[in-house]
């Protein structure tokens, strides 16, 4: 028993030292701060002539950007050309340079001596049966023409009369006929007014036309009967 009282007189003279409650300590320990050195960067001093040679350079390059610019601004820009109407094109006739074949040296005379002779034209491409004193409306406006020219039409596909008939492949030479045509004027149709309206728009858009044609009448139409220096 006096062991133990000893020992406990001991304790209480000795100082406790107690911890502090388990949620006043912190939750995670705070890490060590390090510093890091690092060497300084120290950019190179640019010398006076080295500004002064950029600032020369940029103004240069500004003065031709401003030079360019006027120039573009002083070439006169070319202005489009009108757009001509497309007529139809006709193949281009082969220029005839061989000799007659027998056969046509010999039916031709026959030909020629026949009354009431016709002709296959073609005009733009469009191919017109005529014969001679016959007026043709064409279905265009025929560019660079006044009424009193006279025309020759060598582009033919069919001459005959009442007998016999001259087939070309696919044109007949225009060294074996002459047909010309007279220019007498232009016809312009009535005007024309299309209307155009859409579905549930009340508003109309009224299109007026008035084609204009070139009307001719065949003046001469005549077959060579000697083709003997062809």
């Amino acid at each position: 028993m006096s062991r133990a009282l000893l020992r406990s007189v001991l304790e209480l003279r000795t100082p406790v030292t107690r911890l502090p409650p388990s949620f006043l300590l912190p939750m995670r320990s705070i890490p060590a701060r390090f510093f890091n050195q690092t060497t300084q960067i120290i950019e190179p001093a640019q010398t006076a002539d080295a500004d002064a040679d950029a600032i020369h350079a940029t103004l240069t390059a500004a003065r031709q950007q401003l030079v360019q610019q006027q120039q573009q601004y002083q070439q006169p820009q070319p202005q489009p050309t009108p757009k001509k109407p497309r007529l139809p094109t006709s193949p281009s006739l082969p220029t005839p340079t061989g000799p007659v074949s027998e056969s046509v040296r010999s039916l031709l005379p026959i030909l020629a001596a026949q009354p009431g002779h016709y002709i296959t034209i073609h005009i733009h491409g469009q191919p017109y049966l005529v014969t001679e004193g016959d007026s043709v409306r064409l279905p265009f406006k025929m560019p660079g023409v006044e009424p009193g020219d006279v025309l020759r039409l060598d582009c033919a596909t069919a001459i005959g009369s009442r007998d016999f008939t001259l087939q070309g492949a696919p044109y007949i030479d225009g060294r074996l006929f002459e047909c010309r045509a007279i220019v007498t004027g232009t016809e312009a149709e009535p005007m024309r007014v299309l209307i155009k309206k859409k579905r549930r728009c009340r508003r109309k858009t009224h299109i007026r036309s008035k084609h204009k044609y070139t009307i001719m009448r065949i003046s001469e139409l005549k077959i060579r009967s000697d083709v003997s220096d062809l």
